[in-house]
């Protein structure tokens, strides 16, 4: 099981020297980055690593029986292992590399959920998804599926009475985000999941904004899948993990079709390989998974549960000074023990896309826009909001920065 950690105080200066990204000017100004929910910079051991393997260990895995292949398999797998450790998985059988969190939901969406879900079935998800959560399980309604979506309060929390009144012993997967993109809430993913195993269904859990910034445990969380991306969390682009309870990746057929995913083929027919190869067809993105377990490696010694210290300290913080300005709108909860590192706002009719634009001009790298939840903005009431979100390498002072170019964009948009 995993370990309960001792809070220490991250040593913020200290890591930042190893992200090199953060030493250089955005025109003519000290790169203030606050866009860590889009995608996380990079510490020079993750750099390091992925240019490791491509100067001296590139070579395909599993299939040569050369010593180059041989070790670029171990690395590989040494990477599955770790993550496999930083979930707390049962088994590194369990952790599927995918392209991304989006890719992990759409096996599902075909492997898992295509060949189950019959007309007058339903399907569970909130109004608080990443389009990447919603629009898979859209597609099942091709099957004669129904969909239904559970709604949010004012504070920005997830309805726990209209979740009840939605579940049912018809629904048979519930696929819900750990932690919002947009309204930084934390959802009661325990809670969540004992209910929808109560009524038979599966526990789908977007993990893309959680996994990065707190300690998660999917054996803790009773979680049936759980589905993130590496590049928000310290790895490189393009990797992404699709974690699945042993018996049921077992029962599922591939998403893709091809090499590396077989056992035998004969000209009309196959048989696949095990768990988790089967759902690996194609070279995989072998460099990127050398990446992400290096970044694994850096969360791990850095400490999650002091990474989440650090967000809710910073997130609070900004919180509290953002408050007291009657101009801006916040989304979510205030509480900082109930959200995760991103804020989402908009500043009087000020559109988001002009504060984002402001703000750049002196140095500070935020987000604007819907944030792929077009239906969240819809039910906010708002076509876009702005969103500020912060990492292990962010600093108060940053969030001051941050807070003073506000004032810079009220001062140009002043009637």
């Amino acid at each position: 099981m995993a370990v309960t950690e001792a809070v220490v105080t991250v040593d913020v200066e200290r890591i930042r020297e190893d992200f090199p990204v953060l030493n250089r000017l955005v025109h003519g100004k000290p790169l203030v980055y606050l866009d860590s929910a889009a995608t996380s910079q990079k510490p020079e051991s993750v750099i390091a690593a992925e240019a490791e393997f491509y100067r001296n260990t590139n070579a395909n895995v599993h299939r040569g029986i050369y010593q180059l292949s041989i070790e670029a398999t171990e690395a590989y797998e040494a990477a599955r292992e770790k993550v496999a450790r930083f979930i707390n998985a049962r088994s590194p059988r369990e952790i599927v590399f995918t392209k991304s969190t989006t890719e992990a939901l759409n096996l599902l969406r075909y492997a898992w959920a295509g060949p189950r879900i019959k007309a007058g079935d339903e399907v569970l998800s909130t109004v608080m998804e990443h389009h990447s959560n919603l629009i898979p399980w859209q597609n099942l309604q091709n099957q004669g599926a129904i969909l239904k979506h559970v709604d949010i309060r004012p504070d920005g929390t997830l309805s726990l009475e209209d979740f009840h009144t939605k579940l049912t012993d018809r629904v048979k997967l519930f696929s819900v985000t750990h932690c919002s993109n947009v309204l930084g809430t934390i959802n009661p993913i325990r809670e969540l999941a004992r209910e929808i195993h109560r009524v038979g269904g599966l526990a789908i859990v977007d993990g893309a904004q959680s996994v990065p910034h707190m300690p998660v445990d999917v054996q803790a969380l009773d979680c049936d899948f759980l589905a993130f991306s590496g590049h928000k969390m310290l790895g490189p682009t393009g990797i992404g993990v699709l974690y699945g309870r042993e018996k049921l990746l077992e029962q599922m057929e591939p998403f893709i079709k091809g090499g590396e995913m077989v056992r035998e083929v004969k000209l009309r027919s196959a048989t696949w390989n095990e768990i988790p190869y089967k759902f690996e067809g194609g070279t995989s993105n072998i460099a990127g998974a050398v990446g992400l377990g290096a970044a694994v490696d850096y969360l791990e010694g850095v400490g999650m549960t002091n990474i989440r210290a650090h967000d809710r300290e910073l997130i609070g913080y900004a919180l509290d000074e953002m408050s007291r300005s009657r101009d801006l709108t916040l989304y979510g909860p205030l509480d900082p023990d109930r959200r995760g590192g991103a804020i989402a706002f908009n500043l009087a009719d000020v559109h988001a896309h002009d504060v984002a634009q402001v703000l750049d001009a002196e140095g500070i790298a935020i987000r604007s826009g819907h944030h792929c939840a077009q239906p969240l903005m819809e039910r906010l009431g708002c076509v876009a909001t702005a969103r500020v979100s912060t990492y292990l390498y962010n600093t108060e002072e940053e969030i001051d920065a941050f807070l003073e170019g506000l004032q810079r964009v009220r001062e140009v948009f002043a009637p």
